[in-house]
């Protein structure tokens, strides 16, 4: 089989898979691997453009030379630009990004309760992990300044 025979099935499929997923996140009905196979698989799609692109180079370059296409490819380079913009007064968080800020900044003793346990239990399971934990500092006093360090002691806080 040649290059062009797999590059246009393999770009099909995969612009299949990224369009009906990225619908589904969109209308927030996204269940079981929809949003890492998303992300993850849309790798699969650059790749196959990419392998489409040189499967049909000729008809590829082309397009340079073509004012519509120009334009067209013009004004998606500037929506990707746009999209870069914060939108002005737009400066707050999100909500589940403020909530684990609140929970790093909590001391244990707050965030335990949160996690469904006591105070000593926490403190135990936070050394455990090789943090040096005490009842009264935060999670990002214990973990330092690295998300995942921060990431990791929230996971120690709410394993069961």
């Amino acid at each position: 089989m040649t290059l062009r025979e797999w590059a246009t099935p393999l770009t099909m499929g995969s612009f299949a898979l990224i369009a009906v997923t990225g619908i589904l996140m969109f209308f927030h009905l996204d269940s079981g691997l929809n949003k890492l196979a998303h992300e993850w698989l849309g790798w699969g799609l650059v790749a196959a453009v990419g392998l489409h692109a040189a499967a049909n180079l000729g008809m590829f370059k082309r397009y340079f030379h073509q004012r519509a296409a120009l334009a067209v490819m013009g004004a998606c380079l500037l929506l990707l630009a746009a999209s870069f913009v914060s939108p002005p007064g737009d400066k707050a968080k999100p909500s589940h990004i403020l909530a684990v800020q609140a929970l790093l900044d909590a001391p244990v003793t707050v965030a335990a309760q949160v996690a469904g346990t006591d105070a000593e239990d926490a403190v135990a399971r936070l050394r455990a992990a090789g943090f040096n934990a005490r009842a009264e500092l935060s999670l990002r006093q214990m973990a330092g300044a690295g998300r995942d360090e921060q990431m990791k002691a929230l996971g120690v806080l709410f394993k069961k």
